[in-house]
């Protein structure tokens, strides 16, 4: 997936269907004089339905389509017969899409699953006059107009659902992971920031197992605050399963940067030092042995309890270590 398609905040204007009118419709038939009322209800409007659909990883679609609109329900006719409802309009998103209120910001779905949430409810069939006959009102020429559908802004919010999020410095190496891992094909080039939207791709592993893998733009110590991407880049991370640190061989102090990465998320969102984690010291290729060793050693001393992998996208060394301790932790 590449950057130019891939579109994770839009808003949209919904309208559901009206309902029908009901029909004042009396009977008529030969040697029937007076049939009394014989009106049918209207149908129900079409309902505007939000979809999970897990074939999709972004919100792009809505870039070139931004007003949705259900159909009104049919009105009543004689005979009692009931209008047919009008048609429900369902909107397909991603899994890990927050659906807003434009107008009031309240939540109003979060669909992890593919489920349907009726964000704006089809107006109801009016009732024909048959249902008003009385012994005081015997032919009734009232029926009940249909209700108006809901017309809104709908605001989505798409945080990427991945099992493994990559995190790390702007040149991490994280692009060149991802592509080296997958089919993907993230823009790879040797200044800060050029991954400024996340990319996805699907890791094959052993036995035609696999999982997913997002790489998310580089962060900067001030990301909570905001600095760099800040907000749009943290968000992505709450929804991914397990975070890989990538930290580059060539790093001055490999434990200082881990410690900037894991304060930033930190101080934006606690519960994620909650998530499973390990970190992957990346261009080990570019190492001579005796500098291999030392780093070997260096993380060994700074991540006591913390599982980590020396590894090269380019040379693949250290790539199925990688793939198989992240699968495990996956797995746990």
């Amino acid at each position: 997936m590449t950057e130019g398609n891939f579109v994770d905040y839009v808003k949209i204007h919904v309208s559901s269907g009206n309902g029908g009118k009901g029909s004042t419709h009396f009977h008529r038939e030969k040697y029937i004089t007076k049939g009394g009322p014989d009106g049918g209800d209207g149908g129900r409007g079409g309902h505007v339905i939000v979809r999970g659909d897990k074939n999709l990883w972004t919100l792009v679609t809505f870039k070139y389509k931004r007003h949705f609109k259900a159909e009104h329900g049919l009105h009543g006719s004689k005979s009692r017969s009931t209008g047919a409802d009008g048609k429900d309009l369902i909107i397909p998103v991603p899994l890990g899409t927050l659906v807003f209120d434009s107008e009031t910001g309240e939540r109003i779905a979060e669909i992890t699953s593919e489920e349907d949430v009726i964000v704006a409810p089809g107006g109801m069939g009016g009732r024909g006059n048959w249902h008003f006959k009385s012994p005081t009102n015997q032919a009734p020429r009232y029926a009940q107009p249909g209700k108006e559908g809901v017309e809104r802004g709908i605001t989505f919010e798409l945080k990427v659902l991945a099992d493994v999020g990559l995190v790390g410095f702007p040149n991490a190496g994280k692009s060149t992971l991802l592509a080296a891992l997958t089919s993907a094909k993230p823009k790879i080039a040797d200044y800060p920031f050029t991954t400024l939207k996340p990319n996805l791709g699907i890791v094959q592993h052993r036995d035609f197992t696999s999982f997913v893998m997002a790489d998310i733009p580089g962060i900067i110590e001030g990301a909570a605050e905001g600095k760099g991407l800040g907000h749009y880049f943290l968000r992505h991370i709450e929804r991914n399963s397990v975070l890989l640190y990538v930290i580059p061989a060539d790093t001055t102090d490999i434990k200082e940067q881990f410690t900037i990465l894991n304060n930033e998320l930190t101080r934006y969102n606690p519960e994620l030092l909650d998530k499973n984690f390990m970190i992957g010291i990346s261009k080990a290729d570019l190492l001579d042995q005796e500098l291999y060793v030392a780093i070997e050693a260096e993380c060994k001393a700074a991540f006591e309890n913390i599982p980590f992998v020396l590894f090269s996208s380019v040379s693949q060394q250290g790539i199925a270590t990688l793939k198989d301790t992240l699968w495990h932790m996956l797995n746990e």
